[in-house]
Parts: structure tokens; sequence; C-alpha cells
């Protein structure tokens, strides 16, 4: 690095953290990634069997194909609908290990705290050119580097929200995690045996919840004395179908009039308007129950998948200034363009820098996390915003 290089951290070595660490390299800067997982694209291998609804051509980002075509790259076919695995194999893995992006990346690196050197969050006087100090852990323990400016494109994965109704966990919730999975688990392939011939409910509307439905449906059908539950909060299942043939996304599109199908063909029970506010455990099973002890409904299952979107974790920023929107938790400015009350990701114009910036000089949050809680972030988003 010269003296005239600037130093950026990013955090996060999925599509958008690399896709910003290419960028800074075109334009001179000096890159470095904090990954918390041993490689990159951790959270993409947790959902490594769902088929995105995007295809190829709107997955790969410009500067990082421009740094893969350098290496020898053979770029897939822009026409096909790859899966998250696809995305780690032919994507995100040889990017992170065949270009000039590999000696930049920090695997097993979680970062915990987020300063400027010198000041804590109250002290202003010459703050704006103190460097950021990045504290993070790895295995050999707490080690720290600085940096002029941070992307934190940490994402969302990892902070799923809970099964309770009005943004609260369930009461009992925290003590039967072990018959709770969070997001989209493999119920077709490396988590078959854990729901096949069990009682599995689902939660959730959105396509994440319909996706892990329509496997289950599918598990059913392979696996006698499977029995499905879908736990709606809302009571209005037909606003899961989305827009059908309409939709932007023609893949979306299909998952949800396909979805449509299995429930008017009574091939799952659907629960509606079922906040959940309780889950306790009745002969050894998970009770799930919503509504007022003396007045409520329950269902009893052997299973629950929460698939209710996810929040992002500001735990490691406390000592950064941040200015974000009071219910969607994302950067002031952006949270208009992109208010799930008003818009769907098809209507959310590009942005970038102007639009997250925080009141802290140099610091980002890009990515899935710059959303904060509205659920229509696409990934070709997030490389507009780097």
């Amino acid at each position: 690095m010269t003296d005239t290089q600037k130093a950026v951290a990013i955090i996060g070595a999925g599509p958008v953290g690399l896709a910003a660490a290419a960028h800074a390299l075109e334009r001179n800067l000096n890159p470095v990634v904090l990954e918390a997982g041993a490689a990159a694209g951790h959270a993409i291998r947790q959902w490594a069997h769902v088929r995105m609804f995007s295809p190829w051509e709107y997955n790969v980002d410009k500067a990082a194909e421009r740094l893969l075509v350098a290496a020898g790259w053979n770029v897939p076919d822009p026409n096909a609908y790859p899966t998250g695995g696809d995305l780690i194999a032919r994507y995100i893995e040889p990017l992170a290990t065949r270009t000039a992006l590999k000696d930049r990346i920090k695997t097993s690196a979680r970062v915990t705290a987020i300063s400027r050197v010198g000041f804590d969050k109250v002290k202003s006087k010459g703050r704006t050119s103190a460097p950021f100090e990045i504290r993070y852990q790895n295995g050999r323990g707490w080690e720290s580097l600085t940096a002029d400016a941070v992307i934190d494109a940490s994402g969302t994965w990892f902070s799923p929200r809970s099964a309770g109704v009005n943004g609260l966990a369930a009461i009992g919730e925290a003590k039967h995690t072990s018959r709770i999975s969070y997001g989209m688990p493999d119920v077709l392939g490396a988590s078959r045996a854990r729901y096949a011939g069990k009682t599995v409910a689902v939660l959730g509307a959105g396509h994440s919840a319909i996706g892990t439905l329509i496997d289950l449906v599918c598990l059913k059908d392979k696996a006698p004395g499977t029995s499905v539950v879908w736990l709606l909060r809302g009571d209005e299942p037909e606003k899961a179908f989305g827009g059908g043939a309409n939709d932007k996304l023609a893949a979306r599109g299909e998952l949800g009039s396909a979805f449509a199908r299995l429930v008017g063909e009574g091939r799952l029970q659907v629960e509606t308007s079922f906040g959940v506010t309780e889950i306790s455990e009745i002969g050894g099973r998970p009770r799930i129950g919503a509504g007022s002890a003396c007045c409520g409904r329950h269902v009893v299952v052997d299973e629950l998948i929460v698939a209710a979107g996810f929040r992002p974790d500001f735990g490691f920023l406390s000592e950064v200034r941040l200015s974000l929107d009071p219910a969607l938790d994302c950067p002031m400015a952006l949270a208009p363009l992109i208010d799930p009350n008003e818009h769907s990701c098809g209507t959310v114009r590009p942005h970038g820098a102007r639009e997250l910036a925080h009141p802290e000089a140099g610091f980002y949050i890009a990515g899935m996390k710059a959303y904060g809680r509205a659920p229509t972030f696409l990934m070709l988003t997030g490389y507009e915003q780097v």
C-alpha cells in the first residue's frame, strides 16, 4: 500500500462485500474483508439448496466479473437460474480464491466492535480525521486493524426474526429451540431425517416460507406420516401467492402460482390469523399457542420452522454514530424508497452513498442489512449500492 491509498474495511465476504472489495481495488483503494465464517459466502452456504428467483445475469457484479475474467473464469449462462450452491461454486469461491481478492480476505474473523481511534461516540472535535478501529476475534484471540472507511455488508441471515407476534419472541420460545429452525432448512436433503414422517409447522408468509412449504409437501408425498401446517399471521393467504404471471421476476411468480395450487388442493393445513404468543410442551411435543391462554388457539407439532424474515444486528456498532429510520432500522434517506407498505422490490430506484450515509463520516451499511426490516432486497440492489 502506498501512502496515498485509502484503507477500506469491509465486513462480510458475501456477494455484496466481495463486490465492494472489487470496486475498491479498481479505484486504487486498499480493501480488507473480514468474514466471520470459515469461508467466503458463509451465509449463502446455509441455503445452498435454494434456487434463486433471478438468473445469473443479475447475480454477478461487473467489477467482480472483470476480476474473474482476467483469471480465466468461465462465464455461466446468463439466463440460467443458480441455486445458492451454484453461486458459491461458480462465483463466490472463484472470486475469493482465484483473483486479486484472495489476499484481501480474513476468514474466521468475527467483528465485535468498531470505533474511532481515540474517540468514543460522544467526542466530536477532530473525529472525522481519526481512522476507524475494527476489532475482531479469530482462532488466535482478539485482534484489530485500522481503516479510513468502513462498509458493513454483514447481512442479516444470522439474526432471524423470532416466532412471536408483535415483533416479540414468543413466551417459551428460547426454551424450545431444539424443536425450532429458522430460515430455510434443507427439508428434502440434509435435514430430511428431521422432518420426514413428522408434523411440521411453518410460520411465515414470504418466499422463504412458501419455498419451504412446497418442499415439505413434496416430502409428504415421499414419506408417509408427514403432515404440513402453515401458520399465517394474517387472514388473507392469497397475499402470499404473489403476482403469478405478472410478477417482474418470472421464477418468483411461478413459485407463488405453484403454492396457490397446493393450498387450493388442500395439500396442507392452513391456520390464518395465527399470531404466536406462546410455545410450550405437551406430551413431549411443541404446543404452539396463538391469542390468550383462556380463549386462544393452538396446534401441536413435532417441529416448527420460523421463516418470518430477519432483523439487522447493530450490536457491534454501538460506538458508531448511526441515523436509522425508527420503523425500518435502515438509513433515514433510504426508508422512503423501500418502505414495504408502499413499495415492492421492483420499484426501488438505484441508490448509493448519498442514501446510505450516516452521521459517522466514512461509514456505510450496504447489502441486505442496509434494508433493515424491509424484506424486498435483491442482490442486484447491493451491487448498485457498492
